[in-house]
This record gives structure tokens, C-alpha cells and sequence, in this order.
């Protein structure tokens, strides 16, 4: 069982902007859950039995739960062997592949950055003060006006920031102790900040409809046995609005999820960096569990979902209204002060800017929207198309494929796992795909996270602002063509697997 770790002996690397929310530490999920008890190669022993829930062994080594720290329990009733091995064990030249610094990036939107928030940034970049760890009045009262539009009154005494979404979760963590829950799959990011202070995470399977919210008899089966075990599980972090998947957790589902939750006496995370992206806003409904349990939910939102550029790295926390709250928001604060980690001067000026939601924000983020959601429509046709699977696109800029029904053809490639399966479209369709093992999936899943963001990219902001402006973004020559180079590949996967003897 993991201790609790206090301010003062926590490292830094919370807050850059190169890589999922909160920079260095964030990256490559836990993926040590091979079935059979199959050794991971790329670093530690796979976990057996449980519920499809692995405990995360290592502290912040490789996917694989490699790297020094005790291993992690596992819901089955067995524990996990001590974590070992360098990533990349079992393959020459795979080196590199394991370690959370070359874990997945925060999907991008590809465009060029909003002129109006740039101004403001540069109009702050003078300022010879820095904002206070938590954030200056004027941040965090844009960022009570914005939950207050979507219903969640909030005051600014209970709000947080800092630079990035990891920076609060790993001040969260912290502050909260005890074992973590997260779903199967989930961001890639959320995993190696329990890792870096020592807590377990066990991931739970989500329902077939939709991933970022875990299935509630799942949970509640997790928590069962990793008590059992001896441990002692504290928080579950969910996401109505999901990465990897880019679906919406429907709200029955949320509602009997969250009601297992408090039951269970688990707080909270809710991850909404993605609720503002939705592809129909018209057609799919989503809640906060903050709605449902006021006083037991934590909300963080990750500006770079549909406000910032991902290289400004800005995020906000809404504690809970009540004396428990109170006391997480204080502690929450301690350890973001002993960290260092204040959202940069400039950066908070165009946060606050961006929270107040002007016309020119709204209108981009339409816009931006948009032009995604067609993007991705594209993308998920052109995957099942080809016999893979994928739950349609609802929200982000993202999707998550299973390309299990081609496996005999990825098989001819020298594909056999999801790291392999990386390397292999990476390579062939010359943008990021980073396997599922970096959400925490198992890693024989040939699972994979296709960014819309990359297809955009000319190169030059004006051809990224063509996206924006042109009544057919589809028919653009470099979006066209980046579709184009993604349909052959998987067209030529459909084929070979058509010609490949049956097994």
C-alpha cells in the first residue's frame, strides 16, 4: 500500500508544456496486464486474474511498470512481482519506447493560435510580478464565471489553478492518499502521477458503449478485492468527456457509477477537459458528477482542451463547497506551493481571458469543433471500413481503434502487440498513433489513439487557418491527402487480411 507523501518530498516536472497535461511526468499509462501472466517486454512482470483491473507497479518507469518502487497489489488476490528490467526488454532497438517521457502528447488542434489570445499574452509578458501558487483573484473569478454558464455555481475560494491538469492531479493525489481507481482505458497522463508517489492504480473495465467512466458492478467488484487484499482505495478519477476514447459517458451510467462511488466512500476526480468539445452538442447530453455528488467531486479542466494552445499550459480545479472541501482545497494548495507549480504570468492573462468566453473565443471554438468532428467522422469511416473496430467520435479530437479483426495481417507486418502496432502505423501514416498500453490497456490489445489535430497540419498557419475558413475543409489538398495516406494504409491492411490462410 502506497504512503502518503507530503509536500516538501515531491519533485518537480509539473507543469511543461511538451507532452500530455503537466509536461514531463505525464505519458505512458501503466500496461503490465498481459493475460496469462505473459512477462511484459517492454519492462515488469504482467498482473493475472482480478477484474481487468492491474495495479501499476514502479513509480514512474515505463508502461510496464518498470523502474524502482514497490509493485502495486493486484484486485485478484495475488500480489505483483517486484518491477524490473529496462523498457525495450525482448527487442533490439526498442529502447525509448517505455519510459513516461515518450509517452503520447496532448492532442492538438492544429491551428494556428487564436490572434486575440495572443495579443493578451503579449500584452502580460511584462509583468514583473508572478501569479501566487493556486492563481491570482482575477484567474480564478473568470474561472467561477465559467463553471457558474454551465451550471455549477462556484466560488472563487474553492477554485484552484496551476500549469496543467497533471500539476492538480498530482497535487490531488497527494493530498488525498490511499490507493487510486481509474478507468480501462483512460488519459495516458493521469497513471504515472500515482506512480511518482508510490500509489497503486487499479485499473477497472468500462462498459462497451463508451469508456471514461468505469462500469459500476466492475467497481465495485475492484474495490472488493483490493480491499481484501489490504488495500485502501481513496479516489477514482473519471472523465464524462473521454480521452482516449472521444466518447461521452451517457448519464444513467455516470449516475449508477457515481452512486457506487459513494457508496464505496471513494472521492472523485472529474476530468472535463474535453466536455466543451462536443461533436453534436444537440444530440449528446453530458453531466459532471459534480452535479450529482457536490460534496465528494473534484473537477479539473485542462484549458488546452478548448481554450489554449497546448504549449500554454493552464488548468483549473473546483473543490467541493463544504468543510471536507475546504480542507482538500488547503492541502491541494501546500503542495502546489512546495512544487513551484504557478501557472506563468502571461499564461494566467490569457486563461482568465479565455474563461470570460468573448465572441472571439466562442467563435473559434465552434468553429474548431466543427471542422474536428468532420475530421474525425472521416477517420473512424475510413477505420471501419476496413473491418477494425471504433466507437463513433462524440467529443475531442481524437478516436480509439481496435484493429484486433486484422491481426493476421499486422501479423505478416511483424505487428503482434500494441507497442508494434505503434511503431507500425507511426511509421507508415507519419503522424503519432500511440498504442493502446499508453492508456493503461492490456498490451497484446491491438488498440490505438488517432489524432485529428496532425491532419490538419501544412505546416504554415496559413494553410492551418484554410481548415477554418473553407465550406469543405475535407477537399483541402493537405487534408486530403493525409486522409487519403490514412485510407491506403488501412485499405492495404483490409486487403492483406483477406489473402492471409486462416488460422
Amino acid at each position: 500500500m502506497g504512503t502518503t507523501t507530503g509536500p516538501s518530498s515531491l519533485a518537480g516536472g509539473c507543469g511543461g508544456s511538451g507532452g500530455e497535461p503537466g509536461g514531463s511526468v505525464a505519458g505512458a499509462g501503466d500496461s503490465g496486464t498481459g493475460s496469462g501472466g505473459a512477462p511484459d517486454r517492454r519492462g515488469g512482470p504482467a498482473l493475472r486474474g482480478g477484474v481487468g483491473a492491474g495495479a501499476a507497479g514502479g513509480a514512474v518507469g515505463g508502461h510496464g511498470g518498470s523502474g524502482s518502487g514497490s509493485a502495486g497489489r493486484h484486485p485478484g488476490g495475488r500480489s505483483s512481482g517486484p518491477s524490473g528490467g529496462p523498457p525495450g526488454v525482448g527487442r533490439p532497438g526498442a529502447v525509448g519506447h517505455g519510459p513516461v517521457r515518450y509517452g503520447p502528447h496532448f492532442p492538438g488542434d492544429g491551428l494556428p493560435v487564436l490572434p486575440e489570445l495572443a495579443a493578451v499574452l503579449a500584452a502580460a509578458a511584462g509583468r514583473p510580478h508572478g501569479e501566487p501558487a493556486g492563481g491570482a483573484p482575477a484567474l480564478l473569478e473568470a474561472a467561477s464565471g465559467y463553471w457558474d454558464r454551465r451550471g455549477l455555481t462556484t466560488d472563487p475560494g474553492h477554485l484552484a489553478a496551476a500549469p496543467g491538469a497533471g500539476a492538480l492531479l498530482l497535487a490531488l493525489t497527494a493530498a488525498l492518499g490511499g490507493d487510486v481507481l481509474v478507468p480501462r482505458p483512460c488519459a495516458a497522463w493521469w497513471a504515472p502521477y500515482a506512480r511518482l508517489l508510490g500509489r497503486p492504480v487499479f485499473h477497472v473495465p468500462t462498459p462497451a458503449e463508451s469508456g471514461g467512466v468505469p462500469d459500476p458492478y466492475a467497481l465495485l467488484e475492484t474495490v472488493r478485492r483490493v480491499r481484501a487484499e489490504g488495500g485502501d482505495p481513496r479516489l477514482l478519477v473519471l472523465s464524462v468527456a473521454d480521452d482516449p476514447t472521444g466518447t461521452v459517458a451517457p448519464p444513467e451510467l455516470l449516475h449508477e457509477t457515481v452512486e457506487a462511488a459513494a457508496g464505496e466512500g471513494l472521492h472523485l476526480v472529474s476530468d472535463e477537459t474535453w466536455r466543451d468539445t462536443l461533436h453534436d452538442p444537440h444530440a449528446t447530453v453530458v453531466l459532471s458528477p459534480a452535479e450529482m455528488l457536490p460534496d465528494r467531486v473534484t473537477v479539473v479542466t485542462d484549458l488546452a482542451g478548448a481554450l489554449l494552445p497546448p504549449a500554454w499550459p493552464a488548468a483549473v480545479a473546483r473543490f467541493p463547497a463544504s468543510a471536507a472541501g475546504n480542507g482538500l482545497h488547503a492541502r491541494v494548495l501546500d503542495v502546489l506551493t512546495a512544487l513551484g507549480a504557478r501557472v506563468a504570468a502571461p499564461v494566467a492573462a490569457a486563461a482568465g481571458y479565455a474563461l470570460d468566453e468573448p465572441e472571439p473565443v466562442t467563435t473559434r471554438r465552434a468553429a474548431s469543433v466543427r471542422l474536428h468532428a468532420r475530421v474525425a467522422a472521416a477517420v473512424h469511416a475510413a477505420v471501419v471500413s476496413v473491418g477494425a473496430t471504433a466507437r463513433p467520435p462524440q467529443a475531442g479530437r481524437h478516436l480509439y481503434a481496435d484493429l484486433g479483426p486484422l491481426r493476421d495481417a499486422l501479423g505478416a507486418e511483424g505487428v503482434g502487440d500494441a507497442q508494434e502496432l505503434e511503431d507500425f502505423l507511426t511509421a507508415r501514416l507519419g503522424v503519432p498513433a500511440p498504442g493502446g498500453h499508453r492508456f493503461g490497456d492490456d498490451l497484446p490489445a491491438l488498440r490505438v489513439r488517432l489524432a485529428t489535430g496532425p491532419l490538419l497540419d501544412a505546416g504554415t498557419d496559413e494553410r492551418r487557418a484554410e481548415c477554418l475558413r473553407s465550406p469543405d475543409p475535407l477537399e483541402l489538398s493537405h487534408v486530403q491527402r493525409a486522409l487519403t495516406g490514412l485510407k491506403t494504409v488501412f485499405d492495404g491492411l483490409r486487403d492483406a487480411q483477406r489473402w492471409e490462410t486462416p488460422r
